[in-house]
């Protein structure tokens, strides 16, 4: 369910950008040079959000990859806990489950 909400709200950001782009673009604009300064704004703007948005993607990524090698590196060395814990857990949803 995030990823459908992160998803749309890239697609709500990307279609606010054009449209956006699409207003800085009209030519009867041109005649105010506040606009040059306002398009090299944004398109500089759009570039920082990206380049950080793909700096958190790449970090979430190696922090879920260091995850996974720790629970990976503990399941080894601790076998017997791991499948304890997997009992016990198994047991209450059991339990949980024939209760109803």
């Amino acid at each position: 369910m995030p990823r459908k909400a992160a998803a749309a709200s890239q697609t709500e950001l990307e279609n606010l950008i054009a449209d956006l782009r699409d207003v800085l673009a009209r030519k009867e604009l041109d005649v105010l040079p506040e606009i040059s300064s306002l398009r090299e704004r944004l398109e500089d703007g759009v570039h920082t959000v990206r380049e950080r948005a793909s700096q958190v993607a790449h970090d979430a990524a190696e922090h879920a990859r260091d995850a996974v090698h720790r629970v990976d590196t503990y399941a080894h060395d601790e076998p017997w806990r791991v499948a304890g814990v997997a009992l016990a857990v198994g047991a209450v949803f059991g339990f949980l489950i024939g209760r109803r």
